[in-house]
């Protein structure tokens, strides 16, 4: 292959136009670039040199002052656990009294599962946690809260706990059901 053919190749028509319109462009732009520039880059240039900015000061900034929480001594401290009060209140539940396999399971998860008559009394089935189902009556004692039962129907046992509220210590009655659980 001669060295023309090779020449010939390269400087086709496209290559050469591209160069061309490249080469026309770039002096467009640098012809553009003038150091002093048109009559609005003179009038950007101008138009802050009056302007001073209006800034408000900063805050003065007021020094920390720690506070002794309960310092008068009438709040009670919320991180540390109260005792309970033992006041001369009419309702208290036994203590001294031996407690029921079924006080051992909390109430949520125990489930109402049946119920059986045998003459004039009444049997609830529960359903404990370990799967096993334990026969309880009325006047039976059932969850951690000093729960006994006070009526069994077809549809919920019903029973009475004795809590200890948050805000006296006082002991309280409270309501509870178990609701009959079909599996």
């Amino acid at each position: 292959m001669a060295v023309t053919d090779f020449i010939k190749r390269i400087f086709t028509l496209p290559v050469v136009m591209s160069i061309l319109i490249g080469g026309v462009l770039s002096a467009g732009l640098t012809g553009c670039s003038f150091e002093e520039g048109d009559d609005l880059d003179q009038y950007m240039r101008d138009a802050t040199k009056g302007v001073k900015p209006r800034i408000k000061p900063l805050p003065e900034v007021q020094p920390y002052m720690a506070l002794q929480y309960n310092a008068d001594g009438t709040l009670v401290d919320p991180f540390r656990a109260r005792k309970a009060v033992n006041k001369s209140s009419v309702l208290q539940p036994n203590l001294n009294r031996p407690r029921e396999p079924m006080e051992a399971y909390p109430l949520e998860s125990l489930k109402y599962v049946g119920l059986l008559s045998k003459s004039k009394l009444t049997y609830a089935l529960i359903k404990t946690p370990d799967e096993t189902v334990q026969q309880v009556k009325l006047g039976s004692y059932v969850g951690q809260n000093f729960g006994k039962i006070t009526q069994i129907t077809d549809g919920e046992v019903l029973l009475t706990e004795i809590v200890q509220d948050d805000l006296t210590g006082d002991w309280v009655e409270r309501t509870s059901n178990l609701v009959l659980q079909e599996e």
